[in-house]
């Protein structure tokens, strides 16, 4: 892998309520090379998507970020002001957005809205380079007679070509960094499919690093090169995907993954993780997994547990790291 794009370090999110604060994400810290792939795993709640628009600057009051530094490409971001912000987003740094139905405009043609993604950070195109860009993008995501598609409402297309859109306009600026936050949460699985190959491919292609967010370890298991698993705003676990996946060290990892359907096993029923994701306004005191844990001990209801190396590049935070997925 190449030098390191994106370091985050002492990230925290919290959102201050009547009811108490919510610690969104609390005190993470985690680190991309180029031309790298990401997963940060995890139930709804944990944080995940929080984790990406903090880093954007994206998370609007009552809402607070505090880092030590979020580097990027060397630079600290975290010190940026919204006006530099905005030169950042899109052009360096793009986002696919979870629904693309509501990331699109109704009223705006296709072309329109891939050109406002040209006007903002490629300003030296004439009208007929950035219509020839748009054509080159849309074939790029495999939409079929992109010339004829480029007058199209996004009502005109399905669920799977929404999508694609959403992926030409945040390849349109040749961004270095791709986040994608649960790209294809509302499509059929055989969309899916088709759509975590064509980023795979496209990131591939483009030389850029990208950040999958997702609660599906089976999608992180066939793109990322390194896994972050997430649980109530805290990293329980992160390693390269072979650690994680073939050597997962704690409970909540392992119980992911045994709720994965294996072709290979004849399963009478899967696996599930017993209990809820405690409230972020009343999380339990020691380690916030405990609840749920069959391997939990008293020192684990009481004491908050650290981080421990358990391979190189392999962490774990648990009192009793499992071995190997045991």
């Amino acid at each position: 892998m190449g030098k390191t794009l994106l370091q985050v370090e002492h990230l925290r999110t919290y959102f201050h309520t009547f009811r108490g604060v919510v610690k969104a994400v609390d005190d993470i810290s985690f680190s991309l090379d180029e031309g790298q792939v990401l997963g940060i795993v995890g139930e709804s709640g944990s944080g995940k998507s929080v984790t990406s628009f903090s880093i954007l600057k994206l998370v609007e009051s009552p809402g607070v970020v505090q880092s030590q530094r979020i580097l990027f490409n060397g630079e600290d971001i975290s010190r940026k002001n919204e006006k530099e912000m905005m030169k950042i987003r899109g052009k360096d740094i793009a986002m696919v957005f979870q629904d693309p139905m509501t990331s699109l405009n109704p009223l705006y043609t296709i072309e329109k809205q891939i050109t406002e993604m040209l006007d903002l950070h490629q300003k030296g195109m004439s009208h007929k380079e950035k219509r020839e860009r748009c054509i080159q993008l849309l074939h790029m995501v495999g939409i079929p007679n992109p010339e004829d598609r480029l007058k199209s409402y996004p009502h005109q297309f399905s669920g799977g070509m929404r999508q694609r859109v959403i992926i030409a306009i945040a390849l349109a600026a040749n961004p270095k960094l791709i986040i994608a936050d649960e790209p294809t949460t509302a499509l059929d699985v055989t969309i899916q499919a088709q759509i975590l190959n064509l980023m795979d491919r496209l990131v591939k292609e483009q030389n850029a690093s990208l950040i999958l967010i997702t609660h599906d370890l089976a999608v992180v298991s066939q793109m990322a090169d390194r896994v972050i698993v997430m649980y109530c705003g805290k990293i329980v676990e992160s390693g390269s995907r072979d650690d994680v996946i073939r050597r997962a060290s704690h409970p909540y990892t392992v119980g992911l993954l045994n709720s994965i359907p294996r072709i290979s096993e004849e399963q009478d029923r899967l696996e599930s993780i017993p209990g809820m994701v405690p409230s972020m306004l009343d999380l339990p005191q020691g380690c916030y997994f405990a609840p749920r844990c069959k391997y939990c001990q008293e020192i684990c209801r009481t004491q908050a547990p650290v981080d421990q190396t358990v391979g190189e590049g392999h962490t774990v935070c648990c009192h009793f790291p499992l071995k190997g997925g045991d």
